[in-house]
């Protein structure tokens, strides 16, 4: 069958003819094709190098394989495949030729023994008999775990190798080992199979755009930079890759390896590589980079404990106790945290520092390396009076922007009082000079930007460079070990050393700054006591002290854990929400209470709906919605500019219409009821959230209020007693129509009003949370332990 399909595409439009074909053929065999990475990056990888190459020369087939039997890893790859998309550039009347042919060049295998390979092997031998084609190579991508390499690699090459005259590349994915005795170990059961130059060892990093294109930089402006490039001129370098994600779901694989193995020994050196080796006379000559790069590496010097501070999220123990089921006695020395300081003793760069640093749970997603130069100027006037762009007092510096952060694209960046680069203009663009977005604490307008003309995925630049061979794009075996030789002393002097707790996010202030001490790094600030546990006589985690408050479920923790657990049962919430009915209805309150989970929501939980997410108000003050009293203000702020939400999705309060506020004839409350009507099934939220005012208001129905505790549920304008005095809220009924209903409550300055209401009944005239009882959906309470007990 796949044999008449490829005959059919090669004849199709404006695709080559099988004589145009001459080239010869290239099957792909993805092992691991219906895994996580295969379908997040590799299938779409590889259908952008089928667009790419489809009259190139090249016939081809794709071949996903996996241990699942044939049927189920069939209807399984094929799932994914359905789901491709075309890049926004494409024709989609092109495209959707090319996905469809794509499709059927795509073909399902069950790899599990070695009469599988055999019988791979010799239908891809069949097929392309059956065509009159010639074999040009093979490509097998191992999107498998490591310890499952050397198995595949005995059966790929006792059985399933091309024929003499094609090539053969076999495409790894890290880890590549965990130290140098490990690695050195899997470099030889990998070397008794395939020879060094069919071997692609992956680092996504060198196909971010922004590192790949480093050389290239230096290359073009050899004349600006040949003189400062050197020690002279350049006061430090920095690699900088920062998280806001922490690594629950991922502690089996942390508690292994930990930051330095995950992200500084590969990522960060890569990067670093290409900034401060010498620049070959050739960039476009891979064994030139490969080996000018291997020089660099053994430059430097070597670490020792006091070049690294170390630090670990304070969740982190915990989650590793419930994911690996450890005993709560358990004391975890894994770091997420690292800053390292690094020297070499080449003579352009002796002397000057070289900062890697990354992280999770940090207080931002961020990743870049800089080149910061010495600035020899004084300006004693004031910055303001003179030309903004050109001011010699202002750092001097090149950036090389991953990507995400402030900029959200790949950038590099030059100050202007530097010089205005060369960049190649068919792939990078000049970006608007803005001085309303900052970078590193600078405006823009203080940079030249250019941004990639055409934003392309790592993985397809690196699959690109597969089918191409370009070896400079991988890790040969000679890098991969001279980078471990180079880490593993620090990881052996700190395999046991304690690394400081920091709570998370943007809570972790200055804890984590470091400075230069006496050759190596050490914090700024001495580590306090109080923070790495709340007093020994209280809880200290989920445990509810109480199991109902009221009647309803309670959940009571410290205010930071509270947050977490009420972020991750909505998001349970939502993920049940729309599993079952394809969408998820969230009504939320304003005030200062939620801040902190909107902020949580919006930097730790990627796997939240937010595509299938509706947000509602449950109320908001009569303001304008750009005014920073307003609830939603306060929402988008928080929450809303960080996810990606739809915008027909996000259902502000009408409070401002006919350029009026809260008129009741302007029928503002009326006008958002019959939206909820019209969207929501049943005017039942799938979840509101609440909180409560130290008067035992909640949403806007305040006591002794006249409208919104009863009759018919709706949307309703309320008076309150504090300006604004007028606003809009959901009325009690509508509320309890929720499937859910979650009350937050935070602060000392709650616990008298948690006291009273957990002794008073169902009064909302006096206190209208007490009427907050969903009619055939669940309360929770969510409660800290300061207002439950003062």
């Amino acid at each position: 069958m796949l044999g008449r399909v490829l005959c059919t595409v090669l004849l199709v439009g404006a695709l080559p003819s099988p004589a145009a074909a001459s080239q010869g053929h290239i099957s792909v065999i993805l092992l691991g094709a219906t895994g996580d990475l295969a379908k997040k990056y590799l299938w779409q990888g590889l259908f952008q190098l089928y667009m790419d190459q489809v009259s190139s020369g090249h016939s081809f087939t794709f071949h996903g394989a996996a241990l699942a039997a044939q049927e189920e890893g069939q209807r399984l790859m094929f799932d994914v495949l359905k789901k491709l998309s075309c890049p926004p550039d494409e024709p989609p009347n092109r495209c959707a030729v090319l996905k469809d042919q794509f499709l059927k060049l795509s073909q399902y295998h069950q790899l599990k023994t070695a009469e599988n390979y055999t019988a791979l092997n010799r239908e891809i031998e069949t097929l392309l008999g059956q065509e009159g084609l010639k074999e040009a190579g093979r490509i097998f991508y191992f999107s498998v775990p490591p310890f499952a390499y050397t198995e595949i690699a005995q059966h790929i090459s006792s059985s399933c190798r091309p024929p003499a005259g094609a090539w053969l590349r076999v495409v790894l994915e890290k880890p590549f080992g965990h130290d140098l005795e490990s690695a050195q170990q899997l470099a030889a059961q990998l070397a008794g199979f395939f020879r060094e130059e069919e071997m692609y060892r992956v680092d996504h990093y060198l196909g971010k755009q922004a590192v790949a294109h480093i050389l290239p930089f230096r290359d073009q402006n050899r004349r600006f930079l040949d003189p400062i490039w050197n020690r002279h001129h350049v006061e430090r370098v920095e690699v900088v890759l920062k998280e806001t994600v922490d690594a629950k779901g991922r502690t089996s694989f942390y508690e292994q390896y930990g930051v330095i193995r995950d992200v500084l020994q590969n990522h960060l050196t890569e990067a670093l590589m290409f900034l401060i080796m010498e620049l070959p006379a050739n960039v476009s000559s891979a064994q030139e980079v490969l080996q000018h790069k291997l020089q660099a590496l053994q430059s430097l010097w070597g670490l020792d404990r006091s070049s690294a501070v170390l630090g670990q999220y304070q969740a982190y123990d915990s989650q590793v106790q419930e994911e690996l089921q450890e005993a709560r006695g358990r004391v975890s020395t894994t770091p997420t945290f690292a800053g390292v300081l690094i020297h070499s003793d080449s003579p352009r760069w002796e002397g000057i520092p070289f900062l890697l640093t990354s992280g999770k749970a940090l207080d931002e997603r961020v990743g870049y390396a800089r080149v910061l130069f010495r600035n020899r100027a004084y300006c004693p006037q004031s910055g303001s009076l003179r030309d903004a762009g050109h001011s010699q007092c202002k750092p001097k510096q090149i950036i090389f922007y991953f990507g995400h952060g402030a900029l959200g694209t790949p950038a590099v960046l030059v100050s202007r009082n530097l010089f205005q680069p060369a960049m190649p203009k068919d792939s990078w663009k000049e970006a608007e000079a803005r001085s309303d977005l900052h970078i590193l604490e600078q405006p823009l307008s203080d940079f030249y930007m250019y941004s990639p003309v055409k934003e392309r995925d790592a993985y397809s630049v690196l699959i690109s460079n597969i089918y191409h061979g370009r070896k400079d794009f991988f890790i040969t075996t000679e890098n991969l070990l001279a980078s471990w030789a180079f880490w593993t002393p620090l990881l052996d002097s700190t395999s046991r050393q304690p690394p400081r707790l920091y709570p998370g996010g943007v809570e972790n202030q200055q804890l984590l700054d470091f400075e230069m001490v006496s050759g190596g790094l050490a914090f700024t600030l001495a580590e306090p006591a109080e923070l790495l546990s709340p007093s020994r006589h209280m809880p200290s985690d989920f445990r509810a002290i109480q199991s109902k408050f009221r009647q309803s479920p309670l959940v009571s923790a410290w205010a930071e854990d509270l947050i977490s657990q009420l972020a991750s049962d909505m998001e349970q919430a939502a993920l049940s929400s729309v599993a079952r009915s394809g969408h998820f209805h969230l009504a939320l309150s304003g005030g200062s209470s939620p801040v902190g989970l909107f902020q949580r929501l919006a930097r730790h939980h990627y796997s939240f709906p937010w595509q299938h997410t509706h947000v509602w108000l449950v109320d908001e003050r009569c303001v304008p919605l750009t005014d920073g009293e307003s609830n939603f203000q306060g929402l988008h702020r928080h929450l809303l500019q960080h996810v990606r939400v739809p915008y027909l999705n996000i259902h502000p309060m009408p409070v401002h219409l006919n350029q009026r506020l809260c008129v009741e004839e302007d029928g503002g409350a009326q006008l958002y009821a019959q939206d909820i009507v019209a969207l929501v099934a049943n005017a039942s939220f799938d979840l509101v959230l609440l909180g409560v005012g130290t008067d035992g208001h909640t949403a806007s129905l305040f006591p002794r209020s006249e409208t919104g505790l009863e009759g018919a549920p709706g949307v309703v304008l309320t008076e309150s007693p504090v300006k604004p005095h007028q606003r809009m809220s959901l009325s009690l009924p509508l509320i309890n129509r929720a499937r859910q209903v979650f009350v937050l409550v935070l602060g000392k300055g709650k616990h008298d009003i948690t006291t009273l209401l957990s002794r008073v009944g169902h009064e909302p005239s006096k206190w209208p949370i007490s009427g907050v009882s969903p009619s055939s959906g669940q309360l929770v309470w969510y409660v800290d332990y300061e207002a439950l007990l003062g």
